[in-house]
């Protein structure tokens, strides 16, 4: 049996292992960020964003406090602290019938926590382009 997405994305998340996520994204998969207005397409783009997130959000405090799971999605709640702010946050994760997630939401709240996001998203992503 093929272990569910979820469950993939939780063991990449535990272990931090962006290299994985080409497994587990499909080629048409939409990146929506809670800075940039324009969805991300793209298997490329959306493991650039998600790598460069595993790095801002998976601080030592990272947790997951809630799930939900329907057939082809699911919504986890997350909270971490990011230079002593707290961030509170939803992934929302839509997967095909492969079990490939084909899209990958992320809600961030308070506004100060956004703004800690897009700042260092802003860098890792900066430091990325200028590597590839």
């Amino acid at each position: 049996m093929t272990t569910h997405p979820i469950d993939r994305w939780h063991a990449l998340a535990r272990k931090h292992d962006a290299a994985g996520l080409d497994e587990l994204l499909a080629e048409d998969a939409v990146f929506l960020s809670p800075i940039v207005h324009t969805p991300q397409r793209g298997k490329a783009v959306c493991k650039a964003y998600l790598s460069a997130a595993f790095e801002v959000f998976f601080q030592p405090s990272f947790r997951y406090v809630r799930e939900i799971r329907g057939l082809s999605d699911a919504m986890l709640e997350f909270e971490t602290e990011i230079a002593g702010i707290a961030v509170n946050g939803v992934d929302i994760i839509r997967w095909n019938d492969a079990g490939r997630i084909v899209e990958f939401k992320v809600m961030v709240r308070p506004l100060k926590a956004i703004q800690i996001v897009h700042e260092r998203m802003a860098a890792m992503l900066q430091a990325a382009a200028t590597k590839g």
